[in-house]
């Protein structure tokens, strides 16, 4: 996991080293630059695997040079089979078995690859540069035509020395009013600055013009045949997400995992514990399982207290770090010129938890991310998940039950989560154990036909509810958690391994049926059922999610209120050009002067002022540095 940087053309060598050190932050550990011709690369290296000097980057075999940021996770695997035809290798690195295998198999490596990745090769003979990106866009990888220079990088700073000129692009406002959407396009906030999309590829050659990337994957391309049976989808899943958990334990640096207190975070440190004990993957860390916890004092977003039940059950160390308002906002200038983009909150507990993680020696973060994407998790999604029921009641009232509960199970839930569903639950129940059985087929009719002309996510006979979540990781709201938490640890020299992103667990889970995955009154059944052996089913059986988020309202209404009040009556923000300055104000008032303001209110409230805090934080200090 690194911070890469190439161009191809006429520039400035000075210019070059620049910017390779705006992402010094992605690779604390050294850097290397590699020169022929009017082509660079250049590599900010953070020590994972192979903590020598062979393992440095950017790295050569034979003929082929790479620049890479990422891990391949089943690279000791890969490297067996390579020794198989003949290849010799010298590091223990992951890299080197990358090189080794595009030079085996060229373009068709990347099917063979388990990992996240986004990297640039160099072949020599063929004076041809390959670019890729992991399947689900893990890695991020931004690019940009100068007119005499290509260029290419893991965040836009690192491209912006070399523009003449450092503005917000014309699709600005665009990604502002799609922010759960823009990261899985090619739209960018700086002008002439792009995103390369997510499992695809390119080659190119020195007079090429264009970038034209190429797709390798496509999940509902790879769906596979699973048993009908649901306890032998348990064990199956079970199977290949202790494998998928374990090979991302091999690492030669320490390793640790954020810690909520819910069910997709605390089945990957259960998962970790148990890989530790049986100890039959090759080269895991076995100085890991350590837990961090985020902790929001007298806030209905803490989860210390579940999160302990977790590490108590597990009997894993805890660091529980409690996230400081005042310091955090403070430091939001500068948090916002590393994470680069727009979003509905702020970066500053994320930024936070992971610099303690890298405070306290850990370097590896395996986390949950990924899991209600993947399975089910959002209250959202109920509508959905009611349609594909039908009119078979028992799934009617399991689906309901298990949305109900996820955000009424007890008095500290927010109050302004979904606030119709409870009575919905007993009005359907009602109809249902009454006998109005024509109302229901009315209803479901008529929102079935509304919904099969509103979503068109994917490909394929998903049914509704499998195309939302197909939607949702890979067009809308995991590309963008993906990118916000690439920032967030990067930021502080940290790796986030993600589980629930492997491809194996990815096309097994929607080639499910969604019933799979909501279950006797419970969402993500097949998560819970899996991981239960390594668990306390207090959290196997919670409903209640809360998501790793701030506490904006009361933060706005409390130790924010004079940074933002000083904000709104500043000259800056009554001339800037990227905000409507009257909603701005009326929306922040709102959350601060009304004891009725919703917790979406306060997100909103930051959604419309993110843009000028965007260009105080990152445009400003783009432009100065």
């Amino acid at each position: 996991m690194c911070g890469i940087l190439g161009a191809w053309g006429n520039f400035d060598e000075n210019t070059f080293q620049c910017a390779l050190a705006k992402i010094a932050h992605r690779g604390p550990d050294g850097y290397g630059i590699y020169k022929t011709g009017d082509l660079s690369l250049g590599h900010r290296r953070l020590s994972i695997l192979d903590l020598s000097e062979a393992g440095k980057q950017p790295m050569h075999y034979k003929h082929l040079t790479i620049t890479f940021n990422g891990e391949i996770y089943n690279f000791v695997e890969l490297r067996r089979e390579l020794e198989l035809h003949g290849h010799v290798f010298i590091s223990g690195s992951d890299t080197e078995v990358l090189l080794a295998a595009y030079l085996q198999w060229g373009v068709s490596c990347l099917h063979k690859l388990n990992g996240q990745w986004a990297f640039a090769i160099w072949d020599n003979n063929k004076k041809e540069l390959f670019l890729a990106k992991d399947r689900f866009g893990k890695k991020p990888l931004f690019y940009s035509y100068t007119g005499s220079c290509f260029l290419f990088a893991s965040e836009m700073k690192a491209i912006v020395p070399f523009l003449k000129e450092i503005r917000p692009s014309k699709d600005f406002q665009w990604c502002f009013q799609n922010i759960m959407l823009y990261e899985a396009t090619e739209k960018c906030l700086v002008e002439g600055i792009y995103r390369f999309p997510a499992g695809s590829y390119a080659l190119l050659r020195r007079n090429s013009e264009n970038l034209n990337p190429v797709k390798y994957w496509e999940t509902l391309e790879n769906l596979i045949d699973v048993s009908g049976n649901y306890k032998a989808q348990v064990n199956e899943f079970r199977e290949l997400f202790l494998n998928a958990c374990g090979i991302r334990m091999r690492s030669d640096v320490p390793i640790g995992t954020a810690l909520s207190g819910g069910v997709d975070s605390s089945a990957i440190l259960g998962a970790m514990v148990e890989i530790s004990r049986e100890n039959k993957i090759e080269r895991t860390q076995q100085n890991g399982n350590k837990a961090f916890i985020a902790c929001f004092k007298d806030s209905v977003i803490d989860e210390r207290e579940y999160a302990r039940q977790v590490v108590d059950f597990l009997n894993v160390p805890a660091t529980y770090l409690e996230i400081d308002p005042i310091e955090g906002v403070n430091k939001l200038a500068h948090y916002l010129y590393l994470f680069e983009e727009l979003y509905i909150t702020s970066p500053i507990p994320m930024m936070d938890i992971y610099k303690s993680i890298r405070n306290n020696g850990v370097i590896v973060s395996i986390d949950g991310h990924g899991a209600d994407e993947l399975m089910g998790g959002y209250n959202n999604q109920v509508t959905s998940a009611l349609v594909d029921a039908g009119l078979n009641f028992n799934r009617v009232r399991s689906v309901l039950s298990a949305y109900n509960g996820m955000n009424h199970e007890n008095a500290d839930a927010p109050k302004n989560a979904i606030p119709f569903l409870k009575q919905w639950y007993q009005q359907l129940i009602l109809h249902i154990d009454g006998g109005r059985k024509r109302d229901v087929f009315r209803y479901f009719l008529k929102h079935a036909l509304n919904l099969e002309r509103k979503e068109n996510p994917g490909k394929g006979k998903l049914g509704v509810y499998n195309k939302l979540l197909y939607s949702l990781y890979h067009q809308t709201v995991l590309p963008t958690l993906l990118r916000n938490y690439d920032r967030y640890s990067m930021a502080n020299g940290v790796e986030i391994r993600m589980p629930f992103l492997d491809y194996r667990l990815v096309q097994y889970s929607f080639s499910l049926p969604w019933t799979s995955k909501i279950r006797n009154g419970y969402t993500k059944a097949l998560i819970r059922d899996a991981a239960r052996p390594f668990m306390p089913s207090s959290i196997v059986n919670r409903k209640y999610k809360v998501g790793f988020s701030t506490p904006i309202v009361e933060w706005m209404r409390g130790p924010w209120k004079e940074f933002f009040s000083d904000t709104m009556n500043s000259a800056p923000f009554k001339t800037s050009s990227l905000i409507d300055q009257q909603k701005v104000v009326a929306a922040m008032h709102h959350v601060m002067q009304h004891k009725d303001a919703t917790w979406s209110d306060g997100e909103e409230a930051w959604r419309l002022i993110t843009p000028y805090l965007w260009e105080q934080g990152f445009l400003k200090n783009a432009n100065a540095n």
